[in-house]
């Protein structure tokens, strides 16, 4: 029997140390004072798990090198996870875009049940336990130093430190500089999955405002680089939500882009036009300010009349053909310049991490260092919301404690 150690109690490295202690003494290892603290506020803590498409659909929704991913996601697929937790009672539920969430909404009763299991295959948790670096010794690591400068000796050891999104819950990118250490490449670390900044003014007074069943495009030079459809919502520097946090992994650093969002995306433009007209005729004798009511939300209306170059107080009977057709032409595609992204810190996935042509798709065990493994995020994978993210993090963590052997 093998002593592995495992470095990291997020997701990745719970999972990998009931995985290896199937076989294997393990020794799982956290910074924090408590088990998945960056799990507890996963999915506004309601803790999307995974994702109830069929297993082979999850690739598309993985930017961040999904052909490595194959092993892992096939070995221990969704309906793995979720028979994980539901033999654990936990009774789960599937929500829009086939998302999984404990049935509770409760993220704390997914981190109950891994940790119930840890204790159950007699895990030694170390918490409050930095890890600052390996010791290395004739290509293998002999033990890990942590910041008191005490160490911890093993056979084997499994990094799931997480990536540098949300440092607060431990994510520092302290794994990309003790693998960089003993010789692995990090793809520089980037956010993923981030609010974007814009840079027109009048943002501002749409902050707060929830938008769904819209169309959003990112486009570089006029040419459209991703398209997406769902929820959004405006900030006080710009824009956020599920729709945008995807649509963020398009947007690389030193270029430059625009967006555009679609209102009625249900409409065709001569559809809308039709609604328009309709519109107008119930309120011919109103002025514009007051005829849009029963088209847009009440919050967007005055941005959209200053868009539009029509006077508020010009009476309805009286606008032009022209003048529609471009308040129309307006509703289908709300042109914004991006700014920027928000700060790595605040992204809720990092893209970028330990080269994945690095690590062994089949068993996650490193090619350079003979006894060292990786799991979840500290890898440069990513992939968008819909609980992707936790299901790799699970599935590689499985792999990397299933493959340790004497």
């Amino acid at each position: 029997m093998a002593k592995v150690i495992v470095i990291g109690a997020g997701p990745a490295g719970m999972m990998a140390a009931i995985s290896a202690a199937n076989k294997h003494q393990v020794i799982l290892l956290d910074s924090n004072d408590r088990l998945g603290k960056k799990l507890f506020i996963t999915g506004k803590g309601r803790c999307n798990v995974t994702n109830g498409k069929d297993i082979g659909d999850f690739f598309d929704n993985i930017p961040g090198n999904p052909h490595f991913l194959y092993s892992a996601l096939y070995t221990y697929t969704n309906l793995d996870v979720m028979k994980f937790f539901e033999d654990r009672n936990v009774k789960l539920k599937v929500e829009r875009g086939d998302r999984v969430f404990p049935l509770s909404d409760k993220s704390s009763d997914i981190i109950s049940a891994l940790s119930k299991e840890l204790a159950n295959k007699k895990v030694d948790v170390r918490l409050r336990s930095k890890v600052k670096s390996f010791a290395l010794e004739n290509n293998k690591i002999t033990s890990i130093i942590l910041e008191d400068e005490s160490k911890v000796v093993g056979d084997y050891f499994i990094l799931c430190t997480g990536g540098k999104s949300y440092p607060l819950t431990g994510s520092t990118g302290e794994g990309f500089i003790m693998s960089k250490a003993v010789g692995h490449n990090i793809i520089t670390p980037k956010p993923s999955l981030v609010p974007i900044e814009l840079r027109e003014e009048w943002i501002k007074s749409l902050q707060g405002l929830s938008l769904k069943n819209v169309e959003l495009k990112i486009k570089e030079n006029g040419k459209v680089k991703h398209k997406g459809f769902g929820e959004m919502i405006f900030t006080h520097f710009g824009i956020s939500g599920p729709l945008v946090l995807s649509a963020s992994r398009f947007i690389k650093e030193g270029k430059s882009y625009s967006i555009s969002i679609d209102l009625k995306p249900a409409l065709e433009i001569a559809e809308l036009d039709k609604r328009v007209q309709k519109d107008f005729s119930n309120n011919l004798n109103k002025d514009f300010k007051n005829s849009l009511d029963d088209l847009l939300p009440k919050k967007l209306i005055e941005t959209i009349i200053k868009l539009s170059n029509i006077e508020e107080s010009k009476k309805v009977n009286s606008i032009t053909k022209e003048e529609r057709r471009n308040l129309v032409n307006l509703l289908k595609n709300l042109e914004l310049s991006v700014k920027g992204l928000r700060p790595i810190e605040e992204a809720i996935v990092t893209a970028g991490g330990i080269d994945v042509r690095e690590i062994d798709p089949s068993t996650m065990k490193s090619k350079i260092i003979d006894n060292l493994s990786f799991a979840g995020e500290v890898m440069d994978v990513d992939a968008f919301t819909g609980g992707y993210n936790v299901q790799i993090a699970l599935s590689t963590g499985y792999l990397a404690g299933e493959k340790i052997t004497d």
